[in-house]
Parts: structure tokens; sequence; C-alpha cells
């Protein structure tokens, strides 16, 4: 399949109008552009979002999946690194108005499914939000899924002890896959909140305690996780499963109906 051939952007019109039908997934890829220390640039989680999701939605058409792939959201939310110079953000109510207005512009279109592929933990939650509120305002069965990058564990790249949520091991690693330019691994270093490690209750994810933070709470390189010992080998690791698991979401999506 040629690059680009499934840019819903490079249609014309009435092109566009004909090829997509009530089966026809739309992909939204969600990035950010925001500080991600000394050593990544500064469209990360941009590079991540847009890169897999081509990969994602060019593999899952060549399997006859009736993808198709949107250009990508660089400006999200990312205030938690608005400290930092560099981070371009919007307000959680400027982005929620965002994706609404692009859900209206989908539903205009004989496309009916609309999947948010995210590289940016800070979108989650309001992402989540926007998937009950587009498929009330506008009928649309809506999405959203990731890169699913995790922490290292000790086995599978340093110790993270949970906490490689931002600029570690697992996206510094993908990065030094994708654009290996980008990187600068002279300055990586092991930036993890060890204090936090332990406690049973108050974690980032998956605990039955959320709370409030910005990135420099945790030191002033405003990373979270240990970039030391990342490998563009273990970033192709990340990639390929990523794509896979992608295909295999966008293969569950198409056959999903609320009602069976």
């Amino acid at each position: 399949m040629r690059a680009g051939t499934r840019d819903l952007v490079n249609l014309s019109g009435p092109a566009a109008a004909a090829a997509l039908t009530a089966d026809s997934i739309l992909v939204l890829p969600t990035g950010a552009i925001e500080h991600h220390g000394p050593h990544l640039p500064l469209s990360t989680d941009f590079l991540m979002a847009d890169l897999l999701a081509r990969a994602v939605v060019e593999s899952a058409a060549s399997t006859g999946q009736d993808a198709w792939l949107l250009p990508p959201l660089a400006y999200t939310k990312s205030d938690e690194h608005h400290w930092a110079p560099g981070t371009v953000w919007l307000t959680w109510d400027t982005l929620m108005q965002t994706v609404v207005d692009i859900g209206r512009s989908v539903a205009a279109t004989p496309a009916k499914t609309l999947v948010f592929y995210n590289g940016h933990g800070g979108n989650i939650a309001l992402l989540q939000v926007a998937l009950r509120e587009l498929r009330r305002r506008f009928g649309l069965r809506t999405f959203l899924m990731g890169t699913g990058i995790t922490a290292g564990d000790g086995v599978d790249g340093p110790d993270e002890r949970g906490f490689g949520i931002h600029g570690g091991h697992g996206e510094t690693s993908l990065i030094l896959h994708l654009r290996p330019d980008l990187v600068d691994m002279t300055l990586a270093d092991r930036w993890v909140p060890d204090h936090m490690a332990n406690l049973e209750y108050i974690k980032f994810n998956g605990g039955p305690v959320s709370f409030g933070w910005l990135s420099n709470d945790f030191g002033p390189s405003g990373v979270i996780g240990d970039a030391t010992g990342a490998t563009a080998e273990h970033g192709r690791t990340i990639f390929d499963r990523a794509v896979a698991n992608g295909v295999a979401s966008l293969t569950e999506i198409a056959g999903f109906r609320h009602e069976p």
C-alpha cells in the first residue's frame, strides 16, 4: 500500500463522501507539544501519536479494514508542563470544544465511528469524557486507544517502580526508534520519585487515591521515569507491539455494537 493512501484529507470532498460508509472508521491522533526533559524533543507525544496511528491505520487497511486517518492534533491539554518553555497547551474547555467540533464534522460524513489514538497521558481523562459527549450529541460510536507504553519493571527495562510515565525508558526508546536524530542520550538520567514507590493507596495509575500534580513537583527535570537504559531496539519492540495491538483493536471496534 502506498504511504498516505489512507489520509482522508488527501481526497477531494466528493471522493471522501463516496469512499466513506457507515462502517468506516476515522482515526484521530492526539499528541502534545510539551517539555520532555533535556534529552527528548518537545514533539515526543505528537510523534508517537502521529506515526503509530499511521502505521496502525495502514496495517489495518491492508487487512481489509475500512480505516482512515485524520490529521493529528498537536496542541492539547499539557498544563502539567505549563512551567517549561516550549510547551504549547490548550485549556481543558478549549480542547473539549475542539474535539466536539471535530466530532460534529465527522457526523456530517457517512462515517459513524471516531477513534482517538492518543499519545499523551494528560489527554486521557478529557477524551474519556468526550467519548460520551460525542455519543450523546451526534450518535457517533466513539473509542479511545493509545500506545500502551508501560513502565520498566527491572526485566523489560530498568525498574521505574511504576513511575515510567513521562520521558522514561519506554518513550525514550520509542523516539530512538522513530527519530533517533532528535534524542540526546548524553543527557538521559534517572528521574524516579522513589519516595512515593511504597505508598499503598496514592498512585499515579490504578491506585484507589488519585492526586493532582505538575511535572516539576518531582524535580526540575520535569521527567518521571528512567531514560538511561533506553535503546532503539526496545523502541522497535514497543512499536511493533503497539501496531499489532492497534490493528487488533480496530478489528474489534469494527464489529462492536451497543446492542446484540
